[in-house]
């Protein structure tokens, strides 16, 4: 989860929401001022805007509290979470019908397995033909000469040193080869599948999830091409919206929180409480155009922490930092890490700007929004590092433009 953070542009929308409180579903939206705590450990942060504006975040997902760092024999045991995925999904999992309006339908959504048909070819049956022998026309004996003498000669076969070809070393990657010199960074340009925004609106549960469902779809169509060229096998993510309190293999959140990615089960879960209050919040278009642009960066930055889940850099990363030598150096690996996740998360809007679009307020709004967060936590990038690694991947469209892992400590700060 996340500690990176925006708000609307000042002067713009009130800093202040009214007092109120989010209503069952099929009841109007009452704004309120939403409640935060003091974050949890690492693993599954919880983040909340400032007292007094609402501001926003995304977040790589919990895992559990993390173990102490190694300082002896068994401190190692306790591994964390989100760096032990067993990857044995094979195919798509598939979408499950629409969360209902009244929010008590809060299931997973995934596509179904692909159909697989097989046939068995075998060879056509042999034979041998059969040909008929000559019959003799006479009767008369044929004397034959008798064979002549032979003499068998030894037959030296040549003689030559066997020469074996060495075997290729085994190459072991290390942590930092997977992270920083990943294959995905070769794989190309992502080109527009010509996604479009759906035309529902988050004013409503079902609104905000017929949104999900379109994006889901479009990032399941942009992605396959980039991860398959990257050597891993691509499996489109579980998504779950929430409402409430929900329980996860990575902990129990509630929705005062923004959405995250838990990586044991390469699941997104999207928070449509904050959703449909965002949208609501206010009855002018610009803000509400804002909202629209939020929610697709803040999925699709939970999208780019399931390709580095395929790809193998989530887990190189969370072995990186249980090794890190010290809370300092943790802290700038999660930036690495988040600022990463948002460029990749501008490939996607930046190679389908024209059919979503990406223009007029629209535009505006996405602009302001990359170049307007707060790390209170200093674990997801400052706004100047957040806006340049968001503008890369939009400008380029390419993930070796995304490779955090190799700037200056300056670059992700």
């Amino acid at each position: 989860m996340s500690g990176n953070q925006w708000g609307p542009p000042p002067g713009q929308y009130p800093q202040q929401p009214p007092q109120g409180q989010y209503p069952p579903p099929g009841q109007p939206w009452a704004p309120q001022q939403p409640q935060y705590g003091a974050p949890p450990q690492y693993g599954a942060p919880q983040y909340g805007p400032p007292p007094g504006q609402p501001q926003f975040g995304w977040g790589a997902g919990p895992g559990g509290p993390k173990p102490p760092r190694k300082k002896g024999g068994g401190a190692k045991l306790a591994l964390t979470v989100v760096g032990l995925i067993v990857v044995g999904v094979v195919g798509l999992v598939g979408v499950s019908t629409a969360l209902k309006h009244n929010g008590s339908d809060d299931g997973p959504y995934s596509s179904q397995p692909e159909p697989t048909y097989s046939s068995t070819y075998g060879s056509s049956p042999s034979y041998t033909p059969t040909v008929d022998q000559p019959t003799p026309t006479t009767t008369q004996s044929v004397t034959k000469p008798p064979p002549r003498p032979t003499t068998t000669r030894p037959v030296v076969k040549p003689t030559a040193p066997r020469t074996t070809r060495p075997k290729k070393p085994v190459v072991v990657l290390t942590d930092l080869d997977i992270v920083a010199r990943n294959r995905l960074y070769k794989s190309g340009a992502m080109r527009s599948v010509n996604c479009k925004e759906s035309k529902a609106r988050q004013s409503t549960y079902a609104g905000a999830t017929a949104n999900y469902k379109n994006l889901w779809n479009c990032l399941n169509r942009s992605w396959p091409s980039l991860v398959t060229k990257s050597g891993a096998k691509f499996r489109p993510p579980n998504v779950r919206t929430f409402t409430g309190t929900i329980n996860t293999p990575c902990g129990s959140w509630n929705d005062s929180g923004p959405p995250f990615y838990c990586p044991s089960t390469e699941t997104i879960y999207m928070n449509l409480t904050e959703d449909v209050g965002h949208y609501n919040q206010y009855n002018q278009s610009i803000p509400r155009v804002w909202s629209r642009m939020w929610m697709l960066h803040q999925f699709a930055h939970e999208y780019g922490h399931h390709v580095q889940e395929l790809t193998g850099i989530f887990r190189a990363y969370s072995r990186m930092r249980y090794e890190a030598p010290s809370t300092a150096k943790e802290l700038e690996l999660s930036r690495r890490l988040e600022l990463q996740a948002s460029c990749f998360s501008d490939i996607f809007i930046g190679a389908n700007r024209n059919s979503y679009p990406i223009s007029g307020q629209s535009a505006a709004q996405w602009r302001y929004l990359i170049g307007h967060v707060t790390d209170n936590n200093n674990d997801h990038g400052d706004a100047p590092n957040h806006k340049y690694w968001a503008l890369r991947g939009y400008n380029t469209r390419n993930p070796s433009s995304c490779n955090t892992y190799v700037a200056s400590p300056k670059k992700v700060q």
